[in-house]
């Protein structure tokens, strides 16, 4: 089975899996499909707002999608979150993407 195939199987089992959602989000980028990427990613982010590897995926996909204002809001929320969970290198990566946009 393909990989997208097993995540879909593995979200059957456990809708709500954050893991599993951002995992598949990230399939989804390769293959292209940004706006199931997205709403994978803003799912992941909405219900579970501390998993903050998927702000910065979330902010690069909007970036390439030319929502460049989305995409601030996102790395700034990402950066409150990495703050919140004392995750420095998480929030050094959304700090140096958000400067990029905004400097």
């Amino acid at each position: 089975m393909d990989r997208i195939g097993k995540l879909k199987e593995f979200l059957q089992k456990e809708p709500h899996d954050a893991f599993v959602k951002h995992a598949l989000a990230l399939e989804y980028v390769k293959l292209g499909e940004d706006v199931a990427a997205r709403r994978l990613w803003e799912e992941v982010l909405e219900r579970d707002p501390a998993y903050v590897g998927s702000y910065y995926h979330l902010g690069k996909l909007l970036e390439r999608t030319g929502e460049k204002e989305l995409a601030i809001q996102w790395y700034q929320r990402g950066m409150k979150a990495a703050g919140t969970a004392g995750e420095k290198r998480a929030f050094n990566e959304l700090q140096a993407a958000y400067e990029d946009l905004t400097d």
